[in-house]
């Protein structure tokens, strides 16, 4: 039975991780390398959207799940 939302589980708590770096509850560990900091900004600001988009996904798949 949990072995059917082990995937939705960790799915969740990416997109919780992802939410919570990109709304800056959480900081985000950046090496200074000058045009690299610019590329790993660019990505925390996606993660704003990118987290809770991947909590719905998970959400939704665990209620359509089988179980």
């Amino acid at each position: 039975m949990i072995a059917a939302y082990i995937d939705e589980f960790i799915m969740f708590c990416a997109g919780l991780w992802m939410a919570a770096v990109g709304f800056g509850y959480l900081s985000f560990p950046t090496p200074n390398q000058g045009a690299q900091n610019a590329w790993l900004a660019n990505l925390v600001g996606h993660f704003r959207w990118m987290g809770p988009l991947l909590l719905a996904i998970a959400i939704v798949l665990a209620i359509a799940s089988p179980a």
